[in-house]
């Protein structure tokens, strides 16, 4: 990244990088299996054959308590949604701009979705009807506010059972909140700030964001819309949040349109053309071959498409549901990454119920919110490994200069540097430092043995003058800024 700020230094002035869309999903996980909601019933006396007939009217309890709320409220009763292509944000923003709502509730909704639920079906070997997950649709409410913290906010209450609520909230809405109530002036267009008169606040109050208390938040706006929760289901089942969607963005917020508008094309179709497979997958952090090609196994699909989108284009790479985009709008270049399936990223973390004295160790990302400020730290990371392709766009770099700092040889700590030969002895040696798996995984001492196994200073060697002789060219190379020392590793 840093390459790409100094490519256009004097024309950006500044980044911003948070969330952008979240939204979260609370799900009450003693109710997600037949046999535990099964028991749940008994424990209320409720028959398996009376399910429907219970659900029901919890359902009509549930809507009746939100006209209430809507009424309260000054929103009026509940709009029902019969047509399925209708975008109710927009029916929400467009209340929001016709009554002039500065904060509170904007309206309420209702659509019949598709959902999961359960229903009572005969058993033989039991002899009575048991519960079984099924499929159905039912109606659902959308709770639209302008809230006076979080900004334009969507939450949304499945009225049939298990009742799995979902929260959608934008970072972006967040911080314009938080200037405004912080005296801070700003232009902002859509979800992205044009200008902002205390940038560096500004990049402070999106990682304070990164601090919040997610379950208590959410569970606060539960209260609010779901206010018979306690009644239906007692006062000991509550919900589980996890993040199910994200999109982080790094923003380059340039000095006008007119400084952004002349690269932008050159620099999206660049970052379309070298999308390669393997380079899509390290982007995204999928692991690779030895090689540095795809595995034959790979379970997802790797699309890339180049498309107009606004004031110019999009290019937007995939693997599986995971993905990094990158637009401009007015003078503002953005790239983000969106993560639907965090359990394709390892991090370091400890398992569910570890001490936190005991060694962190590789594990898959999870969904839930405790999580959540390592995806925003994985996120990030795609988004610096694509600019920093990106940043290789037009560039205009003569070979001489890229070569001259590695070519001569030069002192360092009183000791002599040797120059590297690029079309001799050391050419097999920079063909490996470009192998794409070392934009994530980092290389080591025995990598680089194995890479240069067959080459002229390795064969017939025995294993210890290998290792001394990858010890001595990892110095090298630290010497020349090629790579840089990490524990356990280099980069």
């Amino acid at each position: 990244m840093k390459k790409f700020i100094s490519k256009f230094q004097g024309r950006i002035k500044a980044i911003l990088s948070g969330f952008d869309r979240i939204v979260f999903k609370g799900t009450i996980l003693p109710l997600v299996r037949a046999e535990s909601a099964m028991d749940f019933f008994r424990s209320r006396g409720v028959l398996n054959k009376d399910f429907k007939p219970w659900v029901m009217a919890q359902s009509q309890k549930i809507v009746s308590a939100a006209e209430r709320y809507a009424e309260s409220h000054g929103a009026g009763r509940i709009e029902p949604i019969r047509n399925g292509q209708v975008r109710k944000e927009e029916l929400a923003r467009r209340r929001l701009r016709e009554r002039g709502i500065e904060s509170g509730l904007v309206g309420v909704w209702s659509a019949l979705e598709s959902c999961w639920s359960y229903k009572a079906c005969f058993s033989k070997e039991a002899g009575y009807p048991q519960l079984q997950r099924t499929n159905t649709k039912c109606k659902h409410l959308y709770f639209y506010l302008l809230h006076p913290e979080y900004g334009f906010m969507q939450l949304r209450l499945q009225t049939w059972f298990p009742y799995h609520v979902q929260v959608a909230m934008n970072g972006r809405e967040w911080l314009g909140r938080s200037l405004l109530g912080a005296g801070v002036d700003f232009a902002a267009k859509d979800n992205k700030f044009l200008h902002i008169d205390d940038f560096d606040l500004a990049q402070g109050l999106l990682d304070a964001q990164l601090d919040t208390r997610w379950d208590a938040m959410l569970e606060g706006f539960c209260q609010d819309l779901f206010p018979d929760r306690s009644a239906i289901l007692g006062p000991h089942l509550g919900y589980y949040w996890t993040l199910w969607q994200s999109e982080w963005a790094t923003d380059f917020i340039f000095d006008s349109p007119a400084a952004i508008q002349p690269v932008t094309d050159s620099l999206l179709r660049h970052a379309f053309i070298t999308a390669t497979g393997p380079r899509v997958l390290r982007y995204l952090d999928r692991p690779l071959r030895l090689d540095g090609q795809p595995r034959a196994n790979l379970p997802e699909d790797v699309l890339s498409r180049l498309k107009r989108f606004g004031e110019g284009l999009r290019v937007r790479h995939w693997a599986g549901g995971n993905s990094v985009k990158c637009y401009n709008e007015s003078n503002v270049l953005r790239v983000e990454t969106t993560v639907n399936d965090p359990g394709k990223f390892r991090v370091h973390r400890h398992a569910q119920g570890q001490a936190a004295s005991e060694p962190k160790s590789l594990r898959p990302l999870r969904k839930g919110v405790a999580d959540v400020a390592l995806r925003a730290q994985v996120s990030g990371e795609v988004n610096r490994r694509f600019v920093d392709n990106l940043a290789a766009g037009g560039d205009r770099t003569s070979l001489a200069e890229l070569f001259d700092g590695v070519v001569t040889a030069h002192r360092k700590g009183g000791r002599r540097v040797r120059g590297l030969d690029p079309t001799g002895k050391d050419r097999e040696l920079l063909l490996a430092l470009g192998d794409p798996a070392l934009l994530v995984g980092g290389l080591t001492n025995p990598w680089l043995r194995e890479s240069l196994a067959m080459s002229a200073g390795f064969r017939g060697k025995t294993d210890k003058q290998r290792s001394a002789k990858a010890s001595r060219i990892l110095r090298l190379c630290r010497d020349h800024g090629l790579i840089r020392k990490l524990p356990r590793q280099n980069r």
